[in-house]
Order: structure tokens, then sequence, then C-alpha cells
């Protein structure tokens, strides 16, 4: 049984670290945890300047990089390539203000670092995440290079390589841009959280949390899936890590009480990948999305709220009737865990998120309410593990009052307060009985957020490459152009364009450089058209993140492909069935912006766009499953997708005529199946 879904005993209060997979030990290891200290103390403290701490951010991830994934497999060589690597984040850091004296000339030692730079990165990002994005950046990076030859409209006026390696290489608008301070700052302090959260237990919490509340419902197993992944999806922003974290628990789970195989991991799949939408922590996007449209990640945050409920609530009616289509009952009340008692035993780890959502909606920073949020996390699981050395309750109570005043002086003297209360009670471990294993299961947790930061932070710096391409030479306004000529005839035909667009990049690459590439290329030009700016940027997120859902390469569909023993081509085509408001949705906020807080409607627009949306899902499901209370017949499914299409349409009287057509099959709906009770009951 997975760990996940193991039952806790009564006394537990933290999982037993597991062991290092060998490729991830040894000095490698030690690395791993060097490269996570290096960016808690930079957040921390701020020693360091915002180009430098980029710099050996990027050399960090070369290094771990080509020592996991070696070159022809000999660690040797990968330590090598990987050495050389992070001497091009010392070098950033050593000839820091020399370089900003003398920008925009490069000395020939600027000119090889650069190069080799480029091609190191480009080579770590085929190592992790195969071919597709270096492809895609190497297609304008050969722009920047030969463009002057290019055809049309296309050609520009011809730039020397010391310019290209000079605006890639160096500065604040390529490899080192706005992707990788994100990627320095927030994303890696987040992934740590999260980290630190799962090693102490928060995936259990939740698995057992939810299903108490909804394994023995119809279809509980499915809803539990859905439930858990979403809350996962809280403290981890990567669709396809909840897939093998919680899926490894949910699809068994799901197969063995009569889901199909497919539909099954389409089902861990979808509530995965909406991880990525679901606020506080939401994906490393959002992140970026802040950083480059200059708003409070918090004004993200509420945007995403809405659709993101509306997304979680689409995959639980699609199980819920995929189950009363199938007959699908839930587990047997005894076997689900008190959902309450797994509150009690681990309601500690639920602090830190409470105090990172409430630090966010109090206006401090993410980078701050991050910091706070992990610090808080390390005291709570150290604290934990103190406690069990103390025999009664009151004891306890006291003991945990004193740590709760101790922290809650950072708000007088700064997050150094919470860090070196967290660094006293290691000490204190050290030489407590058992306290070595916990001292030894964070030092894990410090190792794991490196490892689960090399594709985030690999993809950020090679999509600068795109960046510092696009800014050279203006490229990003000719896409742009065409999106507007389209749109001043038709804003749909515009947003149909941008979609296929993010759909058809996401099918090889990660939902980052998907949204990176397409929001510099039509967000402006939605923004253009009118499409409010918060709305036009989440439009491109939303299908960036569909994109994994999509086949025939989605990557979440892969990822659940081995744990459901199905083909991942039928479980994205799954995926997509019981995704569709995820299609749909971004849409419906373009045409009606109060879907995520936008416009001057105020909430009295906000709550009937919602309840428009909730309608259109219901439709939606009978159509795609063909069941609501009874099996719906064909041209039952063909009126609810019409009356789905007219609450979508954002045109004259179309609101009232799909109510009226929804309000009519739900009548008749009702009529046929009282009916068909009366006929079937015993006369």
């Amino acid at each position: 049984m997975n760990a996940a879904a193991a039952p806790a005993p009564a006394d537990a209060q933290l999982q037993t670290p597991d062991a290092e997979p060998p490729a991830f030990a040894g000095a490698l290891f030690w690395v791993a945890v060097a490269f996570s200290v290096f960016q808690i103390v930079t957040a921390a403290f701020s020693p360091l300047s915002s180009s430098v701490v980029r710099g050996v951010h990027v050399g960090f991830l070369l290094l771990v990089t080509f020592v996991l994934y070696p070159p022809a497999r000999q660690r040797w060589l990968g330590w090598g390539l990987g050495a050389l690597g992070f001497v091009t984040g010392l070098y950033q850091w050593v000839f820091e203000a020399d370089l900003v004296h003398r920008a925009g000339e490069l000395t020939r030692s600027d000119m090889v670092i650069g190069l080799v730079l480029i091609v190191l990165v480009f080579e770590a990002a085929r190592r992790i995440m195969g071919l597709a994005l270096p492809l895609v950046c190497a297609t304008f990076l050969a722009y920047a290079l030969f463009g002057q030859y290019a055809p049309g409209v296309l050609v520009h006026r011809g730039y020397g390589l010391d310019q290209i390696v000079g605006q890639l290489s160096f500065g604040t608008e390529g490899i080192y841009g706005t992707p990788t301070y994100v990627s320095s700052s927030y994303i890696f302090l987040f992934i740590l959280f999260g980290a630190f959260l799962e090693r102490a237990g928060m995936i259990q919490l939740f698995t057992d949390f939810a299903l108490g509340l909804f394994g023995h419902t119809k279809g509980g197993p499915a809803k539990v899936s859905v439930v858990s992944s979403g809350l996962m999806g809280t403290i981890n922003g990567s669709g396809v890590a909840n897939v093998v974290t919680t899926g490894q628990f949910t699809i068994p789970l799901m197969k063995r009480f009569g889901y199909r195989a497919d539909f099954a991991g389409g089902v861990e799949a979808t509530a995965s990948m909406g991880g990525q939408i679901m606020p506080p922590v939401m994906g490393a996007v959002a992140f970026i999305m802040a950083e480059t449209i200059d708003v409070p990640y918090l004004e993200i945050c509420k945007a995403a709220s809405i659709p993101a409920l509306l997304y979680f609530f689409t995959a639980f009616v699609m199980v819920h009737l995929e189950a009363g289509r199938r007959g699908l009952l839930g587990m047997p009340k005894e076997e689900c865990p008190d959902p309450w008692a797994a509150i009690k035993l681990r309601w500690y780890l639920i602090l830190p998120l409470a105090v990172l959502v409430w630090l966010l909606f109090s206006g401090y920073t993410p980078l701050f309410s991050g910091m706070v949020g992990l610090a808080l996390t390390v005291v709570l699981i150290f604290g934990a593990a103190m406690t069990t050395r103390f025999g009664t309750r009151p004891l306890q109570i006291i003991f945990w009052v004193l740590i709760g005043l101790a922290a809650s002086s950072f708000f007088k003297y700064g997050i150094g307060a919470i860090i070196g209360l967290a660094a006293a009670m290691a000490v204190v471990l050290w030489f407590l009985r058992g306290g070595r294993e916990t001292l030894r299961m964070a030092l894990h947790a410090l190792a794991e957020g490196a490892r689960h930061a090399l594709p985030v932070g690999v993809a950020c710096a090679l999509v600068g490459v795109i960046i510092g391409v696009l800014t050279l030479t203006g490229a990003a306004t000719l896409f742009a152009g065409y999106i507007i000529q389209m749109g001043q005839s038709s804003l749909f035909l515009s947003l149909v364009l941008t979609m296929l667009v993010c759909l058809v990049l996401g099918m090889g690459i990660p939902t980052i450089p998907n949204y990176i590439i397409t929001s510099s290329l039509a967000a402006p030009a939605l923004l253009e058209l009118g499409v409010p700016l918060i709305v036009s940027h989440m439009f491109v997120f939303y299908f960036g993140i569909m994109a994994d859902l999509t086949p025939p390469v989605a990557l979440a569909a892969f990822a659940a492909a081995p744990i459901a023993k199905e083909s991942p081509l039928k479980i994205g085509f799954q995926a997509m069935r019981i995704a569709i408001a995820g299609f749909v949705v971004p849409y419906m906020a373009v045409y009606a912006p109060a879907l995520m807080l936008q416009g001057d409607g105020g909430w009295t627009a906000t709550l009937y766009v919602m309840f428009k949306a909730v309608v259109a899902i219901v439709l939606w499901g009978g159509t795609a499953i063909g069941y609501w209370i009874k099996p719906l017949a064909w041209w039952e499914r063909i009126w609810a997708l019409v009356a789905a299409g007219f609450l979508v349409a954002a045109l004259p009287s179309t609101d009232e005529i799909g109510l009226s057509m929804a309000a009519v099959l739900a009548l008749w709906h009702a009529v046929r199946v009282r009916q068909a009770n009366r006929a079937q009951a015993p006369a």
C-alpha cells in the first residue's frame, strides 16, 4: 500500500523519512541541501544583489542537473559539466561590478562564459524535459542569428554574435530575466514549503480528510481524488507531481470500485492539473504573471479563485454523474477514516498554510509570506517531534504556547526570529533520542526541494532565450499585430487562435514556458482588443494548463498512465471530457470579466455569472456523460449542449434562451424520472 494511503498509528506525528534514491545521494545530496540553504538565506536576508542570486541560482541548477543526468552515464563527466555551469554563476558574482560598468561591451572571457552558459542551459533542459522546448527556443535563437535573411515582414536588421550573447547571458532580459528571478525567489521557496509539508504528512492528512468526507458517497473514490488533489494544489502547484503522489492511492482505489482505468487516470490528471489554478500557492506561473504585469500576487489569487472552484466543481459533477450512470457506490463507511480524527492528529500542519493565506491577504509580499510559511512549517515539525517527550497534556499546551509566542516575534524582529527559533530547536533535537531522525527528514526535504525545482528553474532559464530574442528583435509585435487585425473583425477568432497556439505549444513544453511564450506574443494583443489585463493573461495561463490534458502529448495523462496501466491517449481524451469547463470558462471570463472579479459590475454581476456557469457545467455534464438522475436520450444531450452554448455566448437574449432551455430540459427529465419510478414501483 502507498505510504499516503496507509492508516497512521494513533500517536503518529510525522511520516518516516524515505530512503533517498541512489542517484540522489552522497555529495550530490549535500550540494542539493546547500542549494536550498543558499535560497533560504538570500530570500530571508537579501545579502546579495538580485543579479548575483539569479546567476548562482542557475549555476546550482546546472550543477545538480548534470550530476543527476550525466552525459553517457559517466558521473565524473556530469560533475565536470556541472562545475563548469556553476562557474558561470560565480562569474556573475565575482565580476558583478565590472559587468555593470562595461554593459554591452563584452571581453573575451565574457564571450566564453556567455556561450558556455547558453549551451549548458540548452543541454540541461534537453536532459530534463526532452527536445521539444530546446527546439522551440533554438528556433528563436536561429531567428536572432539569421533573421536578416528572413522573408517579408519577418526580416530584422541583423545582430552580431556579441550582441546576442550579451542580451542572453548578461543583464536581465535573457537567461537571467524575470522568469529566473521568480524561480530564484518565490518559486523555490514555495516548492520547499510544499516539500516540508509533504514530508510532515500533509498528503496523508488531505487523503484521510477527503476519504472520510466523500469515500462512502456515490462514486466516492473519484470524489476523493478530486478533493485531495484540489487540497494538494493549495501547497503544491505542480500538476504532474500531484498525479504521481495522490494518484498512487486514488487511481487504484477508483479502479477497485468499478471505474474504468482510463476514466480513473483522467480524473486524477484533471484534478491534479487544477492545482495550478488553486490559490493560495497556485502554480509557478502565477508568480511569473504577477511580476510580468506588475500586479500584486493577491490580485492574481482573487482572479483565479472562482474559476478554480468552477474547475473542481466540474470534475466533481462529472465523476458523480459517471458513478450514477455506471451504478458505482462508495466505500463502506466503516472502512473510511474519521476526517476530524485526521485533522485532530495533524492539525498543526494546517497552521502554516493559514498563516500564509493571512499574510497574503494582509498585503505582505509573496516572498515574505512564503519565507514565514516555510520557517513556521519547520518550527511546527520540530515542535511536534519535541512534544512527544512531554508526557502530560498541560505540559504540551504550555510548550506550544511558548513556541507560538516566540514565533510571533517575527512581527517585531523580522524573519530572523523564526529562523533563529528553528535553529535553536534543531540544536535541542540533536541531543534528544529520536531527534536526529527529524533533522534527517528536514535535510531530505531540503534536498527534495532542490530536486523538484530543477525542471521549473531550468525551463525558466531557457525561455529567457525567447524573451531576450523578442526584446532584441521586436518580433512579438508582428504576431500581436496579426491577432489585433483578426480581432477587429472578430474577438472570438482571436481567442480561438490564441487558444490553439497555447495548446500546440503545450503539447511539447510545460505550462511555465508555454505561458511565458504566449503571454509575450498574444496577451498584449488581447489587451489591445479590450480584454482586461489579468483576464488576458489568465486566458493564456488556463490553456497552457489545458495543454497538459490535451492529446497527443498530455503530460499529466502520461504521468497517470503507468499507475492506471492504461494508454496515455485514452486517459488524455477522458481528461478533456472531464475538464470541459477548463476549455470554456476562460471564454466566459473574457465576455464576462466579473467571473474573475474584474470590471465594474460588482458582486451582483459576479454572482450572476457564477450561477450561469454552474448551470452550464451541469448541462455539459449531462452532454458528456449522458446521465443526470437517469440516462439522457441522444436528443436530450444535444439539447443540453445547445443550452450550454447559449449560456456561454455573450449576445443579446442568449442567457434568457439558455436558461429557458435548461429549465425545460430539467422539468422534462424530472417528469420522465417520476414516470419511470412509478412504472417500476410494485403494484
